[in-house]
């Protein structure tokens, strides 16, 4: 019988170490500074270009807003259009923000969020709109019963159809934007930035009609149809579409976690959420059948926990994340890519700040500042892909092309590393320590000493051209212990300027 552990060490991935005879044909030849990101050809018919896909994407939406935005203003009038534009804006800056907040450790890229907010308002929208209202009046129709009709469009139709229209999105970013779509909080994101583009359009809908009607009836103040509607949809429930679509959205995202090898549990999980989805949709749009208090006691018996426990499984999400930096990250850094100390300053939100800030203040003006900071932040963002990619892979979770898309982000972090290693470096010793971070004359590491100038160094460490686990003349040795005392400042790509001091 063969040794289990033997076993559970030949399933986990292998990290390629850094060595001189292998470091050109690892990382191939380095393109230019400007040209960071990969961009690779393609050749072949026109629909597989990226410019005609985007193009025809941004059309496509741009067209469904244009019908959206006809139809929701011929049912609310201009005014009303107008006046439900205005209150409904107000709850999706905050929305945008806290979802943006919890991406913070590993940030999508904004064209992902700007298409699932633009489906959502657009696309979405349009979708509920047409078929709601046509499956309501077929019910109507058939039944001779209008309101048992509305009824049961708002409890059956319309969560079956707004869910299905949302989930769509979230969909078509886990098919083809998989890499971008690695995990919960990646289907949390998504999901939430979809729900709150319909649910904008959606309050334009309704506040525009309460309008109209106050109109009709000449009220005003509190205890018109405007207030009553505004006070339920954007003070009471803003988070009720972003709830149910969130749903989806998870279990997109802890199938994107599961093992290839299993494909049941891949294809049921979505299934589930949106099932989760459909159903908590419909308990709301129907609590009003249950009485005149079935509202509230929806609201608060079912609405707010589920609503504390996803945002508790959010948060909680993105706390794992860092810490599968601090778990995955240490296997770089013994095999030479990372320097020691960046997998517990990666792996914290306040190190990762100060490292930017740090790397900012450490040049000579505002635009290299801005360059360093911007280099730093992209450091963190594809070493978080690096360390969830490599968790991936002990779980099964990964493809064929792990070693090309591992060596593609070892490439990334290569390029950065001259400005970005110190700086992470230096903020690991600042935050080790409670007021470490007003430390007042940060020292610079770009200049000879401590592992990071050009050429041989006195004191502590060797360059980045001998050794420290970036050079090109054999093995990584074992790194040094960090000096006490750190050399005078020299920007990266510049003359030694005087010393600058963080923002405290």
């Amino acid at each position: 019988m063969s040794d289990p552990s033997v076993q559970h060490q030949q399933a986990r991935p292998t990290v390629p170490v850094l060595h001189e005879q292998r470091l050109d044909a690892f990382l191939g030849a380095a393109p230019e500074r400007g040209r960071w990101r990969y961009r690779p050809r393609r050749v072949g018919m026109v629909w597989r270009s990226k410019v005609f896909r985007a193009g025809a994407v941004i059309v496509g939406l741009v067209l469904c807003g244009l019908v959206i935005l006809a139809l929701v203003r011929e049912q609310t009038g201009p005014e009303g259009f107008l006046v439900g534009l205005g209150l409904a804006v107000l709850p999706v800056p905050l929305l945008m923000a806290a979802f943006r907040w919890l991406d913070r450790v590993e940030p999508g890229p904004w064209r992902n969020l700007i298409f699932s907010f633009a489906w959502g308002a657009c696309a979405a929208a349009l979708v509920a709109i047409i078929a709601n209202s046509f499956a309501t009046r077929w019910i109507a129709t058939a039944t001779a019963d209008p309101a048992s009709a509305d009824t049961l469009g708002a409890t059956v139709i319309a969560p079956v159809v707004e869910e299905s229209a949302k989930a769509a999105a979230v969909l078509l970013i886990f098919l083809f934007r998989r890499r971008e779509f690695s995990g919960v909080v990646d289907g949390i994101v998504v999901a939430g930035f979809t729900a709150t583009g319909f649910a904008f359009t959606e309050n334009i809908l309704y506040l525009g009609n309460a309008f109209g009607e106050d109109q009709q009836l000449g009220s005003s103040g509190f205890a018109s149809v405007t207030a009553g509607t505004f006070f339920v949809r954007i003070v009471m429930s803003p988070f009720a579409h972003p709830l149910f679509t969130v749903l989806t959205g998870l279990g997109f995202g802890f199938a994107a976690v599961s093992a290839r090898r299993h494909r049941v549990r891949r294809i049921a999980l979505p299934v589930l959420g949106l099932l989760l989805a459909m159903g908590l949709h419909a308990l709301w749009n129907g609590s009003s059948a249950f009485g005149p208090y079935g509202f509230y006691a929806v609201y608060g018996i079912v609405m707010v926990p589920a609503f504390g426990l996803v945002t508790w499984l959010a948060v909680w999400s993105r706390r794992r994340e860092l810490r599968t930096l601090a778990a995955e990250l240490p296997a770089y850094a013994a095999a030479g890519w990372l320097t020691p100390a960046e997998p517990s300053a990666l792996s914290s939100m306040r190190a990762r700040g100060v490292a930017r800030d740090l790397a900012r203040h450490w040049q000579p003006d505002r635009t290299r500042g801005r360059a360093a900071a911007r280099a730093v932040a992209e450091y963190e963002s594809f070493a978080t892909s690096l360390a969830g990619l490599r968790r991936r892979a002990r779980h099964g979770a990964v493809g064929p092309d792990f070693g090309a898309r591992e060596r593609e982000l070892l490439h990334h972090l290569w390029q950065r590393r001259e400005v970005a290693a110190p700086a992470l470096a230096h903020a690991a010793r600042l935050t080790s320590r409670p007021g470490a971070h007003r430390y007042r004359n940060p020292p610079t590491p770009y200049g000879n000493g401590y592992g990071y100038g050009p050429g041989h160094a006195p004191g502590h460490g060797q360059t980045y051209g001998q050794g420290y686990g970036y050079g090109y003349s054999g093995p990584a040795p074992q790194p040094s212990p960090p000096p006490s005392s750190y050399p005078p400042p020299r920007p990266y790509g510049s003359a030694p300027p005087t010393h600058r001091r963080p923002p405290r």
